[in-house]
């Protein structure tokens, strides 16, 4: 008889970091990298939003001079879009989270998915590059003539930061399409998609067909700027509201490129701490498709008092009325969802009812005024519009992120967080985002214009207000960040499905292995079913795959 030899068991080498992680292919490690720099950014346009409120404690320039003013919001308002939200909601949630919810073992295209997070990553250099070496001063929009004769590197590394980073949501975009398109799981079909799923799907599209608009628009700026060429030059035959025209083109689009997604985590918290099944799945999917489709249309909304005579507004108009219905489609079946439910209020829950939903009937709210051309014309360029687009993109999107980074902090970690820091967490945020932005209403309806350093004594109050919001929110931003970083290595260690929730992240273990699943799972069911006992055994319904 043949001795059998066994070779001993060698543990494998642990790997270094740049092969774990600088090197990795991994989607999930791709996602959580896109996190942790979103996080980074976050803090820094916070910072500049802190500056900013600063200076407006006083009418006068009391702290810094109205040119460094001008370019502490162009760059808030530059990090904030390009280089926190977007990259949030578009690579750090849906990197982690389409493959899993789908059943598929990666991304369609890994590397190029690394790539993508790489040119991000760059694109932020850039923009950090312009506080060292002189920092845009022109306004996140960046409007010609003055764009294009303001002195200083400052534009030119804005401009190659948006280039880097668009493309980088170019790559992305094409990734998430083809990883819906081709690697679901057996059974998935598009009407058994996670709605995450699905509005992360309409998201990848409007990136695909918008981002090229602001390329060419950033590129003839820069061209303007530096080869002499007259595309924004009126004096010489140039146009500079074609500018206008290819900015919004992408960026009207681009706030449905922050919210759409942000809806998709809403629609997965609400059921699951309501232990109710979603209310009106496919009304909840195809307005999604819808707000994709419509945000096409209503770009020109921005530019009603920039010369566009009145019969090219009213369409506008219309499609900007139009666009809200879906929207309310969303609300009404978030609440419905909600209506009787055995509603549990946990950290995420009261991000998603009352931090998001309290919040973004106010921005929408706001949003249909200034859409009015009459409206808008009173409106424009106050801080009424500073109001409303922050209750959007905070109120919204930003309490959106904050509902997912708690609701799937235990699935990427495998711990809990602190619970009692979470709630106090989300209070400070409530809080300071009502009475942050709330008082800018005010302040726009008496008249007080937006992007200035000194103003008139008798908005001061209103301004002091806002400030002392945006502190408590600087405060509750540190006990967020601080609670995570702090649970990630001494938080309570949990289950796969501390939730017991249905979607398929939830069936594998906390965190995921690397392949995501032993074996691909074969889907027979949605995961938004009622919570049913079966009735012989008594003993609860076994988890569906």
């Amino acid at each position: 008889m043949e001795a059998v030899l066994r070779q001993p068991h060698v543990e494998p080498r642990p790997k270094s970091f740049i092969r774990d992680w600088v090197l990795t292919v991994d989607h999930k490690k791709i996602g959580i990298m896109y996190g942790v720099t979103s996080i980074f950014f976050f803090l820094v346009g916070g910072l500049f939003a802190l500056l900013v409120r600063t200076e407006l404690l006083t009418p006068h320039e009391a702290f810094v001079s109205a040119q460094t003013y001008n370019e502490f919001y162009t760059m808030h308002a530059t990090i904030m879009v390009f280089a926190v939200i977007i990259p949030f909601l578009m690579g750090a949630f849906a990197n982690y989270l389409v493959p899993i919810q789908i059943g598929a073992r990666d991304m369609a295209f890994p590397r190029m998915n690394a790539l993508s997070f790489w040119l991000y990553f760059l694109g932020g250099l850039f923009m950090l590059a312009s506080i060292i070496f002189g920092m845009p001063d022109a306004g996140w929009t960046a409007y010609p003539p003055y764009s294009v004769t303001s002195a200083g590197p400052g534009i030119d590394f804005w401009v190659m930061a948006i280039h880097v980073v668009g493309l980088s949501s170019i790559l992305g975009a094409i990734n998430i399409i083809v990883t819906v398109l081709r690697m679901r799981a057996p059974g998935m079909t598009f009407h058994r998609l996670p709605l995450f799923v699905w509005s992360t799907f309409v998201t990848a599209w409007m990136q695909l067909f918008a981002t090229p608009a602001l390329a060419g628009a950033v590129t003839t700026l820069l061209l303007d700027r530096h080869w002499h060429t007259v595309f924004y030059n009126a004096s010489q035959g140039g146009d500079p509201m074609m500018y206008q025209h290819l900015f919004w083109f992408y960026s009207h689009p681009a706030v449905y490129i922050m919210i759409v997604p942000a809806f998709g985590i809403i629609s997965e918290v609400i059921p699951v701490f309501s232990r109710k099944p979603i209310f009106g799945y496919h009304a909840i999917a195809y307005s999604s498709v819808a707000i994709g489709f419509l945000g096409f249309f209503v770009w020109a909304h921005h530019m009603f008092v920039a010369g566009m005579s009145m019969s090219a507004g009213i369409p506008f108009m219309i499609s900007s009325l139009v666009i809200a219905v879906p929207t309310s489609v969303k609300i009404f079946n978030w609440l419905a969802t909600m209506w009787r439910g055995a509603v549990e209020y946990e950290v995420p829950m009261m991000f998603a009812s009352l931090g998001f939903i309290g919040s973004f009937i106010i921005g929408g709210f706001s949003g249909t005024i200034v859409a009015m051309v009459p409206l808008d014309m009173h409106l424009h360029d106050t801080y009424f519009v500073v109001a409303h687009i922050h209750y959007v993109l905070f109120g919204g999107a930003v309490m959106c992120i904050m509902a997912g980074l708690f609701y799937w902090f235990p699935k990427v970690t495998g711990r809990m967080y602190n619970n009692k820091l979470g709630y106090l967490g989300f209070w400070l945020y409530f809080i300071g985002t009502q009475v942050t932005f709330f008082p800018m209403h005010l302040l726009g309806l008496a008249g007080m214009p937006r992007r200035i350093a000194g103003y008139a004594p008798e908005f001061q109050f209103w301004n002091d207000v806002a400030t002392i919001g945006s502190y408590i929110l600087g405060v509750g931003t540190i006990v967020i960040v601080a609670n995570l970083v702090w649970s990630a290595k001494y938080g309570v260690k949990v289950g796969p499905n501390p939730w017991k929730a249905r979607t398929l992240e939830w069936q594998t273990s906390s965190p995921p292995p690397e392949h995501n699943f032993d074996e691909i799972p074969v889907v027979t069911d949605t995961p938004y079913r009622p919570y049913t006992l079966p009735e012989v055994s008594g003993e609860p319904e076994p988890e569906p795959v």
